[in-house]
């Protein structure tokens, strides 16, 4: 089979898997929905209607809002989780890398401490993702090394790891009964506050994250040669790794802010993805985005079904990556 082919029928066969489950999404909870009223309440509201029963408003003001959120949390972080391994030729980096997820979560950890309401702490997140990795780029830009993306990797480690210890600072500090367990259950990642107006807020970030680094897919291909090679080509090397880095990284900062961290899914999707279709970006990247927003609706219904009490899906994604990580590794033995 050709890669073309093989490359169309992943797109159709995720697509429908995505259409199945978001469905199922649709209908499972604490409240189930059966097929029949499930398919009146879709009708009433297709048809202009309006249906004032309580499957309506499930369906249209909670689970509705709840699986477009982890649809295009799920799609941002897999893109991202792409680029960033593409550009850094790693296939063990992820969108957090560069400290955006714990610059992220230092902003939103502030801002659940000085009292800030739940679009603050939103805002202070997005804020703090972008100027994490904003100081790591200024860092390792003023160093001078024969290896940049070395650099990169290893300044976006240390940043990392001194703005965790500042989130423990601050947890520890923080007011036991009050604060501590707001930021304690932001850590772990939720989407149970998803709304009409966070779906606003996030679908611009990813949309244009995921426009830029489609439009410069063939170019981000060249960023897998050698520095040398790549710039012979015609490319400039340090600016588009600026470029890719800053989409890649508002993708995973606006996720962040929206739902908490949640890992695994940048790691892992792209992965998937790669063993499907291939290493060629401007068909990686779209099937990483499909697949992961298939990843993250799975895990966000698991999440809220398989008990009494909702788990956090950054729990989930780890209990669930690590082993399709090791599945997937030993396929990519068999396979290479």
């Amino acid at each position: 089979m050709t890669p073309r082919r093989r490359t169309g029928l992943a797109f159709v066969g995720g697509t429908l898997a995505l259409f199945a489950l978001a469905l199922i999404a649709l209908g499972a909870g604490r409240y189930p929905i059966p097929l029949r009223e499930f398919a009146h309440v879709l009708w009433a509201r297709a048809s202009g209607g309006s249906d004032a029963a309580t499957a309506d408003a499930i369906v249209w003001q909670i689970r509705l809002p709840r699986a477009a959120v982890a649809m295009l949390v799920g799609a941002a972080l897999g893109a991202a989780g792409t680029a960033y391994q593409h550009l850094f030729r790693n296939p063990l980096v992820a969108p957090d890398t560069l400290g955006v997820s714990s610059g992220a979560a230092l902003g939103a950890v502030l801002g659940i401490v000085a009292g800030a309401s739940f679009v603050a702490v939103e805002a202070a997140a997005l804020v703090g993702g972008l100027g994490a990795v904003g100081i790591v780029m200024l860092i390792a830009g003023r160093l001078e090394a024969h290896d940049p993306l070395v650099t990169l990797i290893l300044t976006g480690i240390v940043v990392a790891s001194l703005l965790g210890a500042a989130i423990a600072l601050v947890k520890y500090l923080a007011d036991p009964y009050n604060q501590l367990p707001a930021i304690t259950f932001w850590l772990m990642g939720s989407l149970a506050s998803a709304s009409a107006g966070e779906i606003a807020s996030l679908l611009p970030a990813v949309a244009l994250a995921l426009v830029v680094l489609f439009a410069l897919a063939w170019r981000v291909n060249l960023l897998a040669l050698p520095e040398d090679e790549a710039r012979a080509l015609g490319v400039n090397t340090r600016r588009l790794r600026g470029v890719v880095i800053a989409a890649a990284t508002l993708a995973t900062a606006a996720s962040v802010a929206v739902s908490g961290v949640i890992g695994w899914v940048g790691l892992v999707v792209p992965h998937m993805a790669r063993l499907v279709v291939g290493p060629e970006f401007s068909r990686l990247l779209p099937a990483a985005a499909l697949f992961g927003a298939a990843f993250m609706l799975i895990i966000d219904t698991i999440s809220r079904t398989v008990a009494p009490v909702e788990i956090p899906p950054g729990i989930l994604t780890a209990v669930i990556g690590t082993p399709v990580f090791i599945a997937l590794l030993a396929r990519a033995q068999r396979t290479f």
